[in-house]
């Protein structure tokens, strides 16, 4: 049996969007008053993690960091020793329609409140709806960012994008503004290990992986949605993602998000997202399950710490094997 240092590694993220942003996004009123549930989720979650020994990385919305009324649990974050990553200042997730001089706004003055509201500045960051275009990889290296998370290479993006029109509340403008949300088919033929941006300096890629071959979510909130219709396929459905991860040498980049650890009972408004049907506890118990099985055939760390090793790897192998990574990715603006 190999000991917990001998163990590849996974990297585990939580997208700390809010009540708001998820409204924003829906189209639904009420948004602009940026209604927040964080000093209930980020307790929880923390309080989660610390019982299972587990350091992740929270991607934060830079809104959120600049009202002062969510400053205490932003700074129990990094108080907690969790990293902390951009996830942009809008939450918009048509950012790849931004122009490069937006963009960079966008980051900085994200930056800015972050590191005011938790004393850390993110190195890593996640486009909001895995939004990504050349021209925001550029502001990242210019910026110095060690690494991007934005890519999701599924071929469900569409159906997830049209299952999410259906719900919403959006006119044909916003529908036509949220087109690029959840990705595009072609995402789907995207590499699921860390690759390097051409052209793009030093600046690495971590794909929040899906299943290895067959391109489908293995994210919680998905594993979640199973669950609604049977916990034991989920999981089995979870296990064999992993079997796949570890045959072919993936290590995996799992994603959280705030509502994996919520029920219907704590923020009714938001009925309308799969699996928000279950109470709080047994979706605390289905994440435990993810955990403890990714947890016994990885070491789970924060995604800075995912990059750092892909960098020493990178550095070993290159006189061997100069191409260890996809060093001609392009992305579509």
């Amino acid at each position: 049996m190999k000991s917990p240092t001998s163990k590849f590694i996974a990297s585990v993220s939580l997208d700390l969007d809010n009540q708001w942003s998820y409204m924003k996004t829906h189209g639904d009123k009420g948004w602009e008053e940026f209604p927040s549930y964080l000093d209930i989720v980020v307790p929880r979650v923390l309080k989660f993690l610390e019982e299972r020994n587990i350091k992740i990385t929270f991607f934060i919305v830079g809104q959120d960091a600049a009202l002062e009324k969510n400053h205490a649990a932003l700074r129990a974050i990094t108080d907690s020793g969790h990293e902390i990553g951009n996830h942009s200042f809008n939450h918009e997730p048509w950012l790849h329609l931004y122009s490069e001089d937006d963009v960079d706004r966008e980051l900085a003055i994200a930056e800015e409140h972050i590191e005011k509201a938790t004393g850390s500045r993110p190195n890593g960051f996640r486009g909001p709806g895995f939004s990504l275009s050349s021209t925001v990889l550029r502001v990242l290296a210019r910026r110095g960012y060690e690494y991007d998370a934005s890519t999701f290479p599924t071929f469900l993006g569409p159906l997830a994008r049209a299952y999410y029109f259906m719900t919403s509340k959006l006119s044909d403008e916003e529908m036509e503004k949220r087109k690029g949300l959840f990705g595009k088919f072609q995402e789907g033929f995207r590499p699921l290990k860390p690759y390097k941006w051409r052209l793009m300096g030093d600046l690495i890629e971590i794909p929040v992986t899906t299943m290895p071959i067959f391109k489908i979510p293995i994210h919680v909130s998905y594993l979640l949605y199973l669950g609604v219709f049977s916990q034991t396929l989920a999981l089995l459905y979870f296990r064999f993602a992993i079997a796949l991860c570890r045959l072919m040498r993936v290590q995996p980049s799992l994603l959280l998000h705030p509502l994996d650890f919520m029920g219907g009972e704590d923020v009714p408004e938001l009925a309308f997202f799969p699996a928000m049907n279950q109470p709080s506890y047994k979706k605390l118990a289905m994440v435990s399950k993810v955990l403890q099985i990714l947890s016994k055939h990885y070491l789970v760390v924060p995604m800075s710490q995912h990059a750092e090793a892909i960098k020493k790897r990178q550095t070993k192998l290159s006189s061997v094997q100069p191409h260890f990574f996809h060093s001609a990715i392009t992305v579509e603006e």
